[in-house]
């Protein structure tokens, strides 16, 4: 079964263009994980502070080998004082039978 989650945070004021560069180049690599399906970034059009990002990985295997990537460690600490939240909200999905 997928893994599918919604990653969601609010770039501080003044910070959201290097917050769009870090995701862009996190995004890149994630996509390129054999494990991924998708991970789509957005901004809220009404607040474009406000970065979702919508991930599918092709089982739980493929999303515990995203967590162990080399460059989530260092993305997640680039972001942390850049962003309102202590670190991501995440929210876990489930296809609706």
């Amino acid at each position: 079964m997928t893994k599918t989650l919604l990653a969601e945070f609010t770039a501080r004021e003044g910070a959201e263009g290097e917050v769009a560069r870090l995701i862009r180049e996190y995004a890149q690599k994630a996509r390129d994980e054999d494990g991924n399906l998708t991970f789509g970034v957005y901004t809220k059009e009404s607040n474009p502070r406000a970065f979702w990002i919508f991930e599918v990985y092709r089982d739980e295997d493929a999303f515990q080998a995203h967590l162990k990537a080399p460059y989530g460690g260092p993305f997640n600490a680039a972001l942390a004082p850049l962003i309102e939240e202590d670190a991501s909200v995440l929210t876990f999905l489930d296809p609706l039978a």
